[in-house]
């Protein structure tokens, strides 16, 4: 299904924020969302190794934000020599926010970029969270506020969180198997 937004003066579909990278300060953009939220962020997130967004992150969930993160299974380690690669790093140090971190192993590449914050704002665009997104690649951040868009984007993680495991806060990554607690979005 494709949703169109309007353009009408009645729609409610407002363009808060435009990055692009590189020369723009894409991270502080999200980061800045982050720290806006007072309900909820969830997270799909590819390439995830950016230390400015797990900081706000986990800064959203001490201040009783409900925070979901849906990853690639690239950011998890296979055996102990991957545990030091960034994306495992990242997905670490969330549980040990408390964030629950889940692992989409459906596809051959769970390609999202994508966080849905207080059901009423969708950050989307090509940009992967991480550091080379920022300072190397060429990318592109779309903040928008609508909340049919937001409902899509919500309803299309839970899809994603029905398929993905949980990673328990006793699982060592150094043995990822992603066992499965419970399933996100409830």
């Amino acid at each position: 299904m494709i949703l169109s937004l309007s353009a009408s003066p009645a729609a409610a579909t407002e363009i808060i924020g435009v990055c692009f990278t590189p020369g723009e300060a894409c991270t502080d953009l999200i980061v800045d969302q982050i720290a806006s939220a007072r309900r909820q962020v969830l997270v799909q997130a590819y390439s995830f190794t950016s230390p400015d967004i797990v900081t706000a992150l986990a800064d959203a969930k001490r201040r009783g934000v409900d925070v979901q993160v849906i990853l690639d299974k690239s950011n998890v380690c296979k055996d102990r020599g991957e545990c030091e690669k960034k994306g495992a790093l990242a997905a670490k140090a969330l549980k040990e926010a408390g964030v629950p971190v889940f692992i989409d192993r459906a596809h051959a590449i769970a390609h999202n970029k994508i966080m849905v914050i207080d059901q009423s704002r969708v950050i989307t665009g090509s940009f992967n969270f991480s550091q080379a997104a920022q300072d190397r690649n060429a990318e592109n951040v779309l903040v928008i506020s609508d909340n049919a868009l937001a409902h899509r984007y919500r309803a299309n993680w839970r899809e994603h969180g029905a398929h993905s495991t949980a990673l328990s806060p006793q699982q060592n990554l150094a043995n990822n198997q992603g066992i499965l607690v419970n399933r996100p979005g409830q």
